[in-house]
């Protein structure tokens, strides 16, 4: 399916960074199994800056460690290879860039940076990590006062660049899906996008996702394994040296 596609994209989830050592939010050992998800609203933060803070600094610990794994580098193969065109994530990671994807499309931000909400002004995570680190909890911004946020999406925000996500699924006849429980909208839409345009959807996850119903191909198990398996496969039909 993805070495006939004409344009192929992939669409991750938490599930595809668990094997570096970050938590997913759904699974068995998910972050919402031990945290209420209200931490993670815009509303939470806007009452309690810094419990939200206190939580996201945890959180960071890492974050800011992880590596790229088996299922990030082989994504960004296929994209190397010209299979898949593009990525759009939920994750705000950086690890699909840090792998070596080029197009990626962040849906929920970056834990990269953080903004200031009355201002705008953007700082690097590592500035804010130190202000925090100092005591400035929650952290402030240095312009106006102003109390920064991580620039990522929470719950009851917008999702970032989804216009672009659209369009690029729109004209997509396969989408590789790895490591999303496809129950966050509107995220979530973008493989049902692709299937109403006639194209092909492929799931790889650990456990049954909210779409299972829409897919051509269900595989359950790591993403690492999956996506090493599969760029092989696809290697070997093409007759690229391993």
């Amino acid at each position: 399916m993805l070495i006939n596609a004409r344009h192929a994209i992939a669409f991750t989830g938490a599930g595809i960074s668990t094997e570096s050592g970050i938590p997913d939010f759904r699974g068995p050992q998910g972050l919402w199994k031990q945290y209420s998800p209200e931490i993670a609203t815009i509303d939470y933060f806007l009452q309690h800056p810094k419990d939200f803070w206190l939580f996201y600094r945890m959180r960071m610990s890492t974050l800011f460690v992880a590596k790229p794994n088996r299922a990030h580098y082989a994504v960004a193969e296929l994209e190397r290879l010209g299979i898949i065109k593009a990525v759009i994530t939920q994750n705000v990671d950086g690890l699909h860039q840090a792998a070596g994807s080029k197009n990626v499309i962040e849906l929920h931000g970056t834990m990269k940076r953080a903004v200031c909400i009355a201002c705008g002004r953007t700082y690097p995570m590592e500035v804010v990590i130190r202000k925090i680190d100092s005591g400035q909890i929650p952290p402030l911004c240095d312009e106006c006062g102003g109390i920064l946020k991580p620039d990522t999406v929470l719950f009851g925000e917008p999702v970032k660049d989804f216009d672009k996500a659209r369009e690029l699924a729109l004209m997509s006849d396969a989408v590789l899906v790895i490591g999303s429980s496809l129950s966050v909208y509107p995220a979530a839409y973008i493989p049902i996008f692709v299937k109403e345009m006639g194209g092909k959807v492929i799931i790889i996850n650990m456990e049954p996702t909210e779409l299972d119903y829409i897919a051509d191909v269900i595989i359950q198990c790591k993403a690492g394994d999956a996506m090493t398996l599969l760029l092989r496969e696809i290697k070997d039909r093409l007759g690229i040296q391993q």
